[in-house]
Formats: structure tokens, sequence, C-alpha cells
């Protein structure tokens, strides 16, 4: 074996975002595309000689091919140790609890979260830093920069390594140890939730229904729900990772896990229904004739963390993307802890997570998670859920409703429109800032605007400034209506409009959403000519 360095030229499209690199699977397979991007991070970090480096992912198309690349790359460039998962297999969450746990240099994260997969499907890489928490803006702008200007790489010439076996072999001096991906996880978990009152909730007849959606969570839920915990079995479906996700699209909304809502919402439906995503950091979570919002998800969890062992002395506080509901402000408000704003993506948090400032942390995309790692974690977000069921005894619809009873309701849809032309989204969002001008004072819709702005975030830790990070417009009466494009596709863009409206805990509580919020969905579309602009009718997903 030997270390070799290949001259390559630059591809210009390689700029990580707040998920890493995401493109189709037949970029990544062009001639060095990979290890470009890979000796980009090289490149740009410091002290990497001997130090460890987890790598894993969600088993997509391609996965095993590009963890072979970065082993080899690891080696050459002087890395003592990486640690990867079975078959390739690390939940993105799992790979944040070992970096931290395992105090390594990072990871990389071999996975493109909830997107379709598959020979022509979508592939993604991204970096995780020692917090186990995705690289900060100054690591990435570097990172493009090398990207742009890159002219050789260094691989080990060896042979790929046998990821299906468990145990320690070598490439170039540094030692590649396969691991269980479930087994830290697991035990980690134990210590955060009542793993005995869950158990003593199956044992009672409580019956759950989780979709693994043929992606990675399928070995952890069959590991800790039926194994660990006794739910049936059978309990877990969908539980084997595809490559292509069996054809599907792993994103747990209501329109991709229609048929776990359909049983939920059926006369045969277990007490309990709940799904994750492609790489196990998103969760949806559904009782018996109840859906239950990720906004309304992230307040109810930030309200009710003490009843679980891990956060039984109470939490520091919440923080929320901008675009997230404001139900988990009200939480915060009676609980006297503070809550924090941020911009989408889960790196924002890591700071306040990191200073002790918050304990609880979500996004409305269906991503909750707490300072256990620092990802969203849709396994644990369903573990909590189960243990605020086990200590409260209430179906998840009486928690629900008891909730808004005591916090108020905040009705909230999100509005996705993909694949949009791009310079057609630019001209919606350019029409939508354009009618700010002004608009703070006035009424619109019989309501007072009370801020009209494209949302800036200070970071209270570090002081950095993050601009251009959504448009909004917030009423005096709680109502607002949030405008973004979205990085999280890989074709055009994506539309995300946010409408909410706020009822206290004496208001009607059981409106249906779309109806509750229609006055408010018509005077988006009417700022920003979304429909005419794009041509589309409706939405591709309303959740």
């Amino acid at each position: 074996m030997a270390i070799r360095t290949v001259e390559t030229v630059p591809y210009p499209d390689q700029k990580p975002g707040t998920s890493g690199l995401r493109k189709r699977v037949p970029v990544f397979q062009q001639p060095n595309y990979v290890a470009n991007f890979v000796q980009s991070y090289f490149d740009c970090l410091e002290g990497g000689a001997g130090k460890l480096l987890v790598i894993g992912g969600d088993g997509r198309f391609f996965n095993q091919e590009a963890i072979q690349i970065v082993l080899k790359m690891a080696a050459a460039n002087g890395f003592g140790r990486v640690m990867v998962g079975q078959n390739g297999y690390l939940s993105t969450p799992a790979v944040s609890h070992l970096i931290r746990k395992n105090k390594a240099l990072g990871g990389f994260i071999l996975s493109a979260s909830h997107n379709p997969g598959g020979p022509h499907g979508d592939f993604g890489i991204k970096y995780n830093v020692e917090h186990g928490g995705p690289a900060p803006e100054s690591l990435t702008d570097a990172v493009f920069a090398r990207s742009k200007v890159i002219d050789r790489y260094k691989i080990a010439e060896a042979p790929d390594v046998d990821l299906s076996a468990i145990g320690t072999s070598q490439i170039e001096g540094m030692a590649v140890e396969i691991v269980d991906p479930v087994d830290a996880y697991a035990a980690y978990m134990e210590t955060l939730i009542d793993f005995g009152a869950v158990r003593l909730l199956f044992a009672s007849g409580f019956r759950m229904r989780f979709d693994a959606m043929h992606a990675i969570t399928g070995p952890y839920a069959k590991r800790i729900f039926e194994e660990m915990l006794g739910a049936p079995s059978g309990s877990v479906i969908n539980a084997v990772p595809s490559p292509t996700f069996n054809d599907g699209h792993p994103d747990p909304n209501l329109v991709h896990a229609k048929p776990l809502y359909d049983l939920m919402m059926s006369a045969s439906a277990p007490d309990f229904g709940a799904a994750s995503d492609g790489d196990g950091d998103r969760n949806l979570i559904i009782g018996r004739n109840r859906f239950v919002t990720p906004s309304d998800s992230l307040a109810i969890l930030a309200a009710n963390a003490h009843l679980a062992p891990g956060y039984a002395g109470g939490i520091a506080g919440v923080a929320r993307s901008m675009p997230t509901s404001s139900a988990a402000d009200h939480v915060a408000e009676q609980l006297g802890i503070e809550i924090h704003e941020t911009p989408t993506g889960w790196k924002f948090f890591a700071n306040l997570l990191d200073a002790g400032r918050v304990t609880i942390c979500g996004e409305e995309s269906a991503g909750t998670g707490s300072n256990h790692v620092r990802e969203k974690d849709g396994v644990w977000a369903v573990l909590l859920w189960l243990n605020i069921l086990a200590a409260r005894r209430e179906s998840v619809d009486q928690i629900v409703v008891n909730h808004w009873k005591r916090f108020g309701r905040n009705y909230y849809t999100r509005h996705d429109f993909e694949e949009v032309e791009m310079e057609a989204a630019k001209a919606v969002m350019a029409r939508f800032e354009g009618a700010f001008g002004g608009l703070a004072g006035q009424t619109l819709g019989g309501r007072t605007v009370s801020l009209a702005d494209n949302f800036t975030y200070h970071d209270p830790i570090d002081g950095s400034t993050s601009a251009n990070q959504g448009l909004r417009i917030v009423f005096a009466d709680g109502s607002r209506i949030i405008l973004r494009m979205s990085g999280t596709g890989t074709v055009g863009a994506t539309l995300r409009l946010y409408v909410e409206r706020f009822v206290g805990p004496d208001g009607d509580h059981e409106l249906e959403t779309q109806a509750a919020l229609a006055d408010l969905i018509a005077l988006a579309d009417d700022l920003a000519g979304i429909r005419e602009l794009t041509g589309r009718d409706a939405p591709s997903v309303i959740t």
C-alpha cells in the first residue's frame, strides 16, 4: 500500500449549505468529485494528524462507495483512527453522539436527509465538528474557497474495507474501527428516558406503529422499541434500510407518510404513531385521530420534559427557528425560561446549547432535539413522547388538548411549492419584500402589522450576524406570514410559505386548520403573487 497524490481540477458548484453539499447521485459519481470536496475539508481542518474521525450514513445509493473514498483519504491525510458504522450505517444523531462521546475531531455524514435516493436520486456529504454539530459558516466558507482552487488530493492505495464485519483493521497505519451503529446510541437513551415506565406502558396493552420509511432508523427502532422496551413485534414497519428507500420518499410528512396518517385516523388505529426520515433526524408524531404539528410537538416536549430522568431538574430554555410557530414561546413565558428565535439550520442552536442557555430545540420541518447531541434526533423525540405518555397516562389527543387549554393554540401551516423555476421563485420573494415599505403600523385584513422585515439574527453568544434569513410579516395579535426559499432540494427552488394565528387558552381550539388560516393564506398570495408567478394552483405539500 502507498499514499498517492492525485492531480485534479476544481468543480465550481461545491458550496456546502446548512445541510452540507447535496446533489444528484450522478454529480457525485463524476471523477474526483467526492475526493475534491473531502480534501477541501481536510485542507481547512486544523490538527487532524493522529485524531479520530467518525463516518456514517443513511444507507442510500452510493453510500458505501463514498465511505471507502473518505476512509482512504483520511488515512492519506494523517488521521490516526476512524470509527465507522457497520455497513456504513449511522443515523445523523448517532454520529453526533459518537463524536461527542469519543472526543473525535469531527465526522462525515453521508446523507441527503429526507430527499429521495437511488441511482438518479439525491446524495449528500456534510461535516460535523468536535461538538457534534454541523460545521459553522466560517469553516464551510473556507471549504468553498478551497474547493474553487484545489489542484490535488491525497488518497491511500488500499483495498476496500469490509464494512460488514465489526472489528478493527488498518489502512496505512490508521485504525479503522467498524462498530455496531445502535449500541452506543441506545445505551445513551437509557440515561435520558425512563425505560422502565415505558416498558410498563407497553405491558399494559399500549400499541404503537413506527414507520422507519426504509431508512436509517429501522435498526434503531427495532432494537429500542421492540427489543428493549417490549413493544409488540411488528410495531416497527419498513425497518430495513434500502439504497432507494424502497423507491419511496423518506420524508415524514402527511404526503409521504400518508399510510401512517390514514391508519391513525381509522377505527383500527393504535394508541401512538410516529415516523422518521432518511437519516434519522426528523420525526412525525400522530395520536389516534390527532396529528401533532412539529411546532406543537416542540412546545409539548418543552412543557413536559421534566417527566423524563434526563431533564428532571427542568430545562434552561427553548430555541426555535424563526419559521417555527411561536407555540414554544408561550411555554417559555409561563415556565420563566429563555426563548430564542434563530435562523433555520441546526448549527444556529449549537452556541446556545454549548453555553447552557437552552435545553430543547426545534424546527418546524419536523426536527426536534436537546442538549444530548448537537443535531435534531427523531428517535429521541419519539422516546420522549413515550416517556410523557407513560408518566401522564393520557392519550396523545388529551395531552394536546390540555396543552392548548393551558398555553393557547397556534393554528399553523406550511405550504411547500417544490421544484419551482429559480427565476419565478426569486420573483415571488421580490414581490413579497417589495410590499413591506411603510407596512408597520398599517392594517391588513383587519390586523395591525407590528413588523415587516427580512429576518436578521444576532447570535447572543459569539456576536455574529446572519442576515436575509426569511421574509416575515408579524401582526400585533401574534399572527404571522413568513416566506422563504429553501436550499434542501437539488432541482430548482422550494418556496415555503408559513402562516400562523394565535388563539388564547379560552378560545376555539377545534377549527379546521386551513379554514382557520384561510384569510391569512389569501393575503399572503395576494402580497407575494405565488400562484400568478409560479403557475402553481396549489402547494406540492401542505403540512
